[in-house]
This record gives structure tokens, C-alpha cells and sequence, in this order.
């Protein structure tokens, strides 16, 4: 299978890019992993609504870029679809079956993601009611990508 783990934003703090780093390395034998970051739109503190969707449609348009014709979308939304692990691992699994060898997961910038981001996913997922940097999403979401095919292989989690 091949992951692509598409983000608004530089990843700048060391401990979440060793994290992120380990836990790509332990995907190795299950999956290619390819994370890609697009720039975040500067902008000042005080945004207008108007001002807010421009830079999340501009952060949409790089996003949609890096988003092939083929691939699986799975969007990282708040408002998306609570699962367990065991849940998410079946999922990937069915997809795999199925023939859907391109997954896409995106996480959006601190504004969120686009209505034309929205809508070329095919599935929403949520990780918590809660609000989580970004930036720690990216980790968060390494560790349950391979969980899932831990699972999957039923293979143990903790050594």
C-alpha cells in the first residue's frame, strides 16, 4: 500500500520528527509512507471571514495539488467519523482488497481545510472531539497507520 500523508505546514519541533521518523521506519515492511508538506498561507493574527477562507482556499489549491487521480482521500476533521483502531485497521484493510493501493490522508492548516478539500474525500476522520496542534496530528495519525497494520497482521503492538 501506498500512504501519502498530505499537510499544511513545516514541521519544525525535533521530538515530533524523530516520533514521526520512528514510526515510518517501523511502516517499512507494511507500507510506503510518503509525507508532504505544502506551504501554510502567511497571514496576519486578525483575519476577516473573508480573509480566512482565502488563505484556506489557497492551502486547498496546494493541497488538491498532491492529491493524485487514483488515491483513497481521508480527511482528518474534527466533525469526521470516530473510530477505534481495530475499526480503522479494517478499513485499511478493505481498502487494500478492494484495490485501493493509494491512500491520501490529509491534515489541514490551523483554519481547516477547504470546501473543494471536503469534497474530493472520501472518507472524514476524526481522532477526538478535541482540538490537537496539527503538528501533533502528524504523529498521532504515523502511530495508528501503523497500529492498523500491526492488527491487521495480527501482530503484537508492544514489545
Amino acid at each position: 500500500m501506498n500512504i501519502s500523508i498530505i499537510c499544511v505546514g513545516k514541521l519544525k519541533e525535533k521530538y515530533l520528527k524523530q516520533g514521526i521518523e520512528e514510526y515510518v521506519k517501523r511502516l517499512g515492511p507494511y507500507a510506503k509512507i510518503d509525507i508532504v508538506e505544502v506551504a501554510d498561507e502567511k497571514a496576519p493574527e486578525n483575519l476577516s471571514d473573508a480573509e480566512m477562507l482565502q488563505v484556506i482556499e489557497k492551502e486547498g489549491e496546494r493541497i488538491l495539488a498532491k492529491i493524485s487521480d487514483d488515491s483513497y482521500v481521508i480527511i482528518l476533521a474534527i466533525e469526521g467519523k470516530l473510530l477505534y483502531s481495530e475499526e480503522l485497521a479494517a478499513e485499511l484493510d478493505r481498502l487494500a482488497t478492494y484495490g485501493k493501493s493509494k491512500v491520501s490522508f490529509v491534515i489541514g492548516g490551523s483554519l481547516g481545510l477547504s470546501k473543494a478539500v471536503q469534497d474530493r474525500a472520501d472518507f472524514a476522520l476524526s481522532f477526538s472531539k478535541m482540538t490537537f496542534p496539527h503538528q501533533l496530528i502528524r504523529l498521532i495519525l504515523v502511530e495508528q497507520v501503523y497500529r492498523a497494520f500491526r492488527i491487521n497482521r495480527g501482530e503484537p503492538y508492544h514489545k
